[in-house]
């Protein structure tokens, strides 16, 4: 089976997330990186490309003449899609510019800055019939995919509360003054949004409940604080949500939560059990049916359902984690693009994928929080809708 050619923009040498995509993207065999433009800075980007092997024709300075230099080869030689690991200010006008190209577009989270780019994004996917994925890689855990089949299924009966945590512990102190990159553009307005760490982590958080059980956002009650002096953007969040149906949640957002790491963790709660899954312990999920003992569900089992063990490349009792979430979500980007090549219709297994939807979803997401946080009243009308488009669970 011929690889597919991934282009990359951003992601150069010092950036953390670009290796992760690459890495993953590479994983399974079914991708090889060709292309790319892996800096806003002319020098770092060529640097960048010839430390990591790309030929100096596909080697490009910026993504203006990358798109030129993929345009200007036989279509069967140009890239068959391009991650977008860039700070959040550029993401919109390189994915539009790339769609708008006829390309398929996988772009890191938060989709764009706000819902009005979001619109023009979905209406340019609809139109052009390109794939496009948004990298909420949490989804690609197997036990996560497992809750939502659990959840779905009706296995924890009527979803009545949902409580999700991210707490992390590095924007402690001032960091963003230290010459930290990432710190730097992360509290930075002009280039993260509106948005800190609800945006930044919330948006993870957010897209795991969608995920797992469906439920779809109604009203929001936000505090919003900047605990660090003179930072810009909020660094925690603590919100109630109200999910149509009747449900209830709590979501905390915190990069200032001393000592912790990447401690994401949802727990759910049906008429007839529970669930409780953690991201720094994702091979294991707990059940907690209302009339039998607790159970421990682990990865690369037997009884777990059929897209959890899709998911799984080892067997049980040997850690799978992040860089096999994000290649989980490469390896159906992949396959859903393979499929249109071929002129079919792909599975929903191959489409298991946040798409431009949940991307726009979770900008709505964003911005209402941050009004909500801003405002005197209680509650924040919240819903969201794609346009002309009934949202259906996975």
């Amino acid at each position: 089976m011929k690889k597919l050619k991934m282009g990359m923009v951003g992601g150069g040498s010092g950036a953390f997330i670009g290796a992760v995509h690459r890495r993953a993207a590479i994983m399974d065999g079914e991708v090889e990186f060709v292309a790319g433009a892996l800096s806003s800075s002319r020098e770092k980007a060529l640097a960048s490309g010839r430390a990591w092997g790309l030929l100096e024709d596909r080697n490009y300075g910026t993504w203006h003449e990358m798109i030129e230099g993929e345009l200007a080869l036989p279509e069967e030689e140009r890239v068959d899609f391009v991650s977008i690991v860039t700070p959040n200010h550029v993401h919109f006008p390189v994915a539009h510019a790339f769609a708008e190209a006829g390309f398929n577009v996988v772009l890191d989270k938060p989709m764009v800055h706000d819902s009005e780019q979001a619109q023009k994004l979905i209406e340019l996917v609809e139109k052009s019939g390109i794939g496009f994925a948004v990298t909420y890689q949490y989804t690609g855990y197997p036990m996560v995919k497992q809750a939502r089949h659990m959840v779905r299924t009706g296995q924890l009966g009527e979803i009545r509360k949902v409580i999700v945590e991210y707490n992390q512990g590095w924007l402690a102190t001032k960091l963003e003054e230290s010459g930290a990159k990432q710190a730097e553009w992360r509290t930075d307005p002009t280039r993260s949004g509106i948005a800190g760490a609800i945006g930044d982590i919330g948006s993870h958080a957010e897209n795991l409940v969608s995920t797992i059980t469906g439920l779809e956002v109604a009203e929001i009650c936000a505090d919003l604080t900047t605990f660090v002096s003179g930072r810009r953007l909020d660094d925690d969040g603590n919100l109630l949500i109200r999910y149509d149906g009747g449900a209830k949640g709590v979501m905390i957002a915190s990069q200032v939560s001393t000592g912790e790491e990447n401690d994401l963790r949802i727990r759910v709660y049906g008429t007839q059990g529970g669930l409780e899954w953690r991201q720094e312990g994702p091979n294991y999920l707990v059940f907690n049916p209302a009339e039998a003992p607790t159970q421990v569900l682990k990865r690369g089992n037997e009884y777990l359902s059929e897209d959890a063990k899709r998911a799984t490349r080892l067997p049980p009792g040997h850690p799978e984690a992040f860089i096999e979430a994000f290649a989980n979500v490469y390896t159906s980007v992949a396959a859903t693009i393979r499929a249109k090549q071929v002129g079919a219709e792909p599975d929903g297994l191959r489409q298991d994928f946040p798409n431009v939807y949940d991307g726009a979803r979770g900008v709505h997401f964003i911005e209402k929080a941050v009004e909500s946080g801003r405002s005197g009243e209680k509650w924040t009308h919240a819903a969201w809708r794609a346009p002309g488009r009934q949202h259906e669970p996975v």
